[in-house]
């Protein structure tokens, strides 16, 4: 049983249910692969082993009283350290944090635990999840398994290289701007960011978010396959009521066509020609499940990539700024000193505005994604950076920000977005990893997920890797 821990999501909670292995040899292996991987990786800052090993006790215990059992019934999974978990320590990468205690579960967690789950270990974040790289002072530096010159991504960086290196079959991630999507390109797995109030969340042990943070910060799953993305993504967006965003929507939606925009340059991105290479070709494995392909400019990313910027700013410098200081986290220090160069700090009168702004691109977004069910356009105009590249000089994170335009400019709207991955290339730090980004309509998630599934389909199968 020790190649359990190559399976699928999928595959495990078949055979659990099955009653082919149980819940606790699965855990065990999954233990071991964590302890065998992660010093190597830094993904897993927090194990737990004893709570692992009860859980999927009380799994093979539903069984053998011929209870019926979860959708993720036995599965490893792994949870981020910025949301609430009963008993652990919600640090968000913080020294200043570290011990805040959770008492009760995020609707996320709680959903998770329900559908069966076995909960391994919380996986590391930038401090405050700030970057689209991995390190902080309390938990350390987070490392890419396929290739430790390049970043793991972030803010879910730990995620992206835990299920990456077979540590859990699925991850548990968060993004307001890109901090799923890219730790799934940079680290050769798949990522889907979900629609605003689709997968529930809340921290009960801290205050209530500000309105950016409301309109924009989503949870989802990362994974190695899509089928295992979508078994995770149903099982985390089960009703919770603690988020008065969630909205009761169906999980499939009406049948559309199968018509796809593709933009390979969205407002005149400067899209490497390797990144370009993949956008082509997976728009040709689309075509070839049937799919018509249009190339065609989409909608505004910039402008909302500066109210983005400007509305979440605005809200982090009412107390954010005090708590970097108080951390003294030098990545953080820096990050926050160029986004506040690059971003100005709005009166009354532009916040408001720029809530305003904000609905007439969403009703620009919506009209284009129903003429064009699925948009195709880069992840980032790059390959995955060089590791810790943002903090090197200012005009090393004003590159990092452009190339990021998609990942930043999205969430304003609270649409959805899958990142698949589509294989490597040689980069100029060696093997890279390589995909593309699927954008569709609110609640449509099911057309992501199919048009993920045919590219994946005709591309290599992802498979967890040693670590480099």
């Amino acid at each position: 049983m020790g190649e359990l821990w190559r399976l699928g999501a999928g595959e495990i909670a078949a055979r659990v249910a099955a009653r082919q292995v149980s819940a606790r040899e699965v855990a065990q292996d999954a233990l071991a692969r964590l302890a065998a991987a992660n010093p190597r990786i830094n993904a897993v800052v927090q194990e737990m082993p004893e709570q692992a090993l009860a859980a999927a006790g009380a799994v093979d215990a539903a069984l053998a009283r011929g209870e019926a059992v979860g959708p993720l019934a036995g599965v490893p999974v792994t949870v981020k350290v910025n949301v609430d978990q009963a008993g652990f320590a919600t640090t968000n990468g913080l020294r200043i944090q570290q011990d805040l205690v959770a008492a009760e579960d995020n609707p996320v967690v709680a959903n998770l635990k329900r559908a069966g789950a076995v909960i391994i270990g919380r996986t590391n974040t930038p401090a405050f999840s700030l970057r689209w790289f991995t390190r902080n002072s309390l938990h350390g530096h987070t490392r890419n398994p396929r290739n430790p010159a390049l970043t793991p991504g972030g803010s879910s960086g730990g995620a992206g290289a835990a299920v990456a290196a077979g540590i859990g079959a699925i991850a548990h991630g968060t993004d307001i701007a890109g901090s799923i999507r890219y730790p799934a390109y940079a680290c050769g797995v798949h990522g889907l960011r979900p629609t605003l109030g689709r997968v529930p969340a809340w921290n009960p042990s801290g205050p209530e978010r500000a309105i950016g943070a409301q309109l924009m910060a989503v949870s989802g799953p990362l994974a190695r396959s899509i089928d295992d993305l979508r078994l995770s993504f149903h099982a985390m967006a089960a009703e919770d009521l603690r988020d008065p965003w969630w909205v009761p929507a169906p999980l499939e939606g009406p049948p559309m066509p199968k018509r796809a925009a593709l933009c390979v340059r969205p407002e005149g991105l400067d899209t490497a020609p390797e990144v370009e290479a993949a956008l082509r070709d997976a728009a040709l494995r689309l075509q070839a499940q049937g799919w018509s392909i249009v190339e065609t400019a989409c909608p505004p990313l910039r402008e909302p990539m500066r109210l983005q910027l400007m509305l979440w700013l605005a809200e982090f410098r009412r107390g954010g700024n005090a708590a970097v200081a108080r951390e003294g986290d030098p990545d953080a220090g820096f990050v926050l000193q160029q986004m506040e160069r690059i971003a100005q700090l709005p009166d009354l009168h532009q916040f408001q505005d720029l809530l305003q702004a904000r609905a007439g691109l969403v009703r620009q977004w919506q009209i284009f994604l129903r003429n064009y069910p699925v948009l195709l356009v880069p992840v980032c105009a790059e390959l995955p950076f060089p590791d810790l590249l943002d903090v090197e000089s200012p005009e090393a994170f004003d590159r990092v920000a452009e190339a990021q335009l998609v990942q930043i400019g999205l969430p304003l709207m609270g649409l959805p977005a899958l990142t698949v991955t589509t294989g490597s290339v040689q980069g100029s730090a060696g093997q890279s990893p390589v995909g593309v980004q699927l954008i569709a309509g609110r609640y449509r998630e099911d057309l992501l997920l199919a048009a993920g599934a045919a590219i994946e389909a005709a591309g290599p199968r992802v498979e967890a890797c040693e670590p480099a």
